[in-house]
């Protein structure tokens, strides 16, 4: 396979990614990390999965879906902000619950990073996670990412402000 390690591989989108991405998005447990207040309708994301094999110079994003050597599709993980001028792009991921803790994130992540710099030719890649989001601050630092600034009270929740970490790492 393309994108793959021990236990995961990367795939692009499929038309039959369409639950899979409507329960993912749909998870109001995330949504404070993606800046979402309002549920995605089926119809819109399968003009979302119409349109996801678009190159990523045009789109200026790309998006994979992370899968088990099963097969089960298990999470997302996605390039945005794409800046071919300037090498750089910002990463997202996110792995469904019942998956979360197996591995299958750091896996994923180093893929993807071995996709930004070999393939995409990438400089370095950023990303921000909240504060509370523990699991994810120890991903990205075990993956070589730095610690760069600290948005403070970025993002608004239900218990109140919460601050963002900004993550950088050089390829």
């Amino acid at each position: 396979m393309f994108l793959s390690s021990q236990k995961t591989y990367l795939r692009a989108l499929e038309p039959d990614d369409l639950d899979f991405l409507y329960a993912l998005e749909n998870d109001t447990a995330v949504w404070h990390i993606g800046n979402t207040v309002a549920p995605y309708a089926k119809y819109v994301l399968a003009q979302y999965l119409q349109n996801a094999g678009q190159d990523i110079y045009t789109a200026r994003q790309l998006r994979f879906v992370i899968c088990s050597k099963s097969h089960q599709a298990v999470g997302a993980i996605d390039i945005f902000d794409f800046e071919p001028l300037h090498q750089r792009a910002g990463i997202g991921i996110v792995i469904d619950g019942p998956h979360r803790g197996n591995g299958h994130a750091a896996e994923a992540l180093d893929l993807l990073l071995h996709y930004c710099r070999h393939t995409l030719q990438l400089h370095q890649v950023y990303c921000t996670v909240t504060a509370g989001n523990t699991a994810s601050i120890k991903l990205f630092q075990k993956c070589g990412f730095a610690e760069v600034g600290v948005r403070r009270d970025w993002l608004k929740t239900p218990e109140g402000w919460e601050d963002a970490h900004e993550f950088q790492r050089l390829l």
